[in-house]
């Protein structure tokens, strides 16, 4: 099984990789079977989607890409801005294929400076999710400043829930079957302006 981790933060060492590393870390060490990465989005030069078909793209671009698409699961993660998640992860959600997640189970995290953007995991992060037909599992983890200290996750509430999160996302790749959705992916073809 791969487990892969997406951390869509736009800075160096965020708390968001942090957060997301943590869980990937706990996974990994339960099921060390298991084969699990986590990928920050910022170290790589992905191309801004264009239009083109996501077998047209090189590079880091492809390789993010094709990490997406091998994936068994995921945990996504992204601090949150002005209530949504950040353009460099939506990028990576627009050069990816329509069934890239399709019947695979998604964990979510987010992080902010304070409680205010919370329910973003709600409004934008589930719904983007629910598009790819993947499964979001229940528990996403919010976490922000208060929870962090000297550049670590001191919080052992939020541990224990990124601790939990981990385990759910496994088990359910483990245990629910890829076609458990309601319906195929829809069939969108895709074309550049450049091409036009």
């Amino acid at each position: 099984m791969e487990l892969l981790g997406l951390s869509g933060s736009p800075t160096t060492r965020s708390k968001t990789l942090i957060a997301v590393e943590l869980a990937i870390a706990h996974a990994k060490l339960t099921w060390p079977h298991i084969s699990a990465e986590v990928i920050h989005i910022r170290d790589h030069d992905v191309a801004f989607c264009d239009g083109r078909e996501p077998s047209e793209y090189e590079g880091d671009t492809r390789m993010i890409i094709d990490r997406v698409v091998a994936a068994d699961a995921l945990i996504v993660g992204t601090p949150m801005y002005r209530a949504s998640y950040t353009g460099v992860l939506k990028n990576v959600f627009d050069v990816i294929p329509n069934d890239a997640l399709y019947g695979k189970p998604v964990g979510l995290i987010a992080t902010g400076g304070s409680d205010h953007h919370y329910l973003a995991i709600e409004h934008e992060l589930k719904p983007l999710i629910g598009f790819f037909a993947g499964h979001v599992i229940p528990g996403a983890v919010y976490a922000h400043n208060e929870h962090y200290s000297n550049g670590d996750l001191v919080d052992d509430g939020i541990q224990d829930r990124l601790r939990q999160l981990a385990e759910a996302v496994v088990r359910f790749a483990e245990e629910v079957p890829r076609n458990l959705v309601g319906g195929a992916p829809p069939s969108i073809t895709r074309q550049s302006l450049a091409q036009s």
